[in-house]
């Protein structure tokens, strides 16, 4: 069922600074911001040889992010995306073996436009996953 790594996201407090370190310190190719209103980030990806770093600010107060940065100011790892082939097979099987689908258990469209579930960090060894439907 789980595929390859797609992401590893970190919440940062500035968007553009945290880009910066990635591009300045690392030379790394960046992508331009993108707000993602439904979920309550605006992001970037920093595109790897073989997977992308994803920086994650609050975009509005509502936003969970801004609550994990209440908690983490300086930032941090915030969750991982693997891909699946099916979503909601995929969703199916995880709530079937007890594994609880945060939201209202339907997917989302992501960043990549793509369909997106996020799973509860306490199923996970206290890492919260994002599978994304490729």
């Amino acid at each position: 069922m789980i595929g390859r790594l797609n992401h590893v996201a970190i919440a940062v407090p500035d968007l553009e600074a945290g880009a910066a370190v990635y591009r300045a310190m690392l030379g790394a190719e960046v992508s331009a911001p993108q707000a993602q209103p439904k979920h309550g980030v605006t992001v970037v990806f920093v595109m790897l040889p073989n997977t992308k770093i994803e920086l994650l600010e609050p975009l509005g107060e509502d936003s969970p992010i801004a609550a994990f940065l209440a908690r983490n100011p300086a930032g941090g790892m915030h969750h991982v995306c693997y891909e699946v082939d099916d979503i909601l097979a995929a969703r199916d099987h995880l709530v079937a073996q007890g594994a609880r689908v945060l939201g209202d258990g339907e997917p989302k469209i992501g960043a990549h436009d793509k369909p997106v579930l996020f799973l509860h960090p306490k199923d996970f060894c206290g890492t919260l996953v994002e599978l994304e439907q490729v």
